[in-house]
């Protein structure tokens, strides 16, 4: 276990959350997640961290996995300017991740508040999902709405849209 997972774990713990890690190779993508056949309980979220034109906004997008994100139509929910994906360092910078880590747990990292979390509205405050630990080298299986009361008892409003 790294520092970036433990600290993950320690906020869980410390919030009372009930959760289930399974460790695996790194994974970049959805689908490398899915070959591992990692059947955890709960359905994985794609994560995508985006800003708009002028780099004034910055976004943490969640949905389900099988879901594609028409970032015209996002743009247009979110009021922004054109979308598109914000760069590894700015990735870095804000949430302390890495290229293939992306994650809501790295809201953690954003003391200053500067992201804005979006939620596809499909998923169910009572849906398991599965989500990284600031590490895509494992898989962290939690309730929506635990991950929901984690990020805002650290300040981040979860902002539900139709995606």
């Amino acid at each position: 276990m790294n520092p970036e997972q433990q600290k993950v774990f320690d906020e869980l713990d410390k919030s009372g959350i009930r959760y289930e890690v399974i460790f695996h190779p790194p994974v970049f993508t959805i689908e490398e997640a899915d070959a591992l056949h990692l059947d955890g309980p709960g359905t994985m979220l794609k994560n995508l961290f985006l800003r708009d034109a002028k780099g004034k906004r910055f976004f943490l997008v969640s949905m389900k996995e099988e879901k594609r994100a028409d970032l015209r139509a996002l743009q247009a929910r979110l009021g922004c300017s054109r979308l598109s994906f914000a760069s590894e360092q700015r990735l870095m910078e804000m949430l302390g991740l890495r290229k293939g880590s992306v994650t809501p747990m790295g809201l953690l990292n954003d003391e200053t508040h500067v992201v804005e979390f979006f939620l596809d509205d499909e998923v169910a405050p009572e849906t398991n999902i599965g989500v990284h630990p600031n590490d895509n080298a494992a898989t962290v299986y939690l309730r929506m709405k635990d991950l929901e009361r984690l990020l805002t008892s650290h300040g981040h409003a979860v902002h539900r849209i139709k995606i």
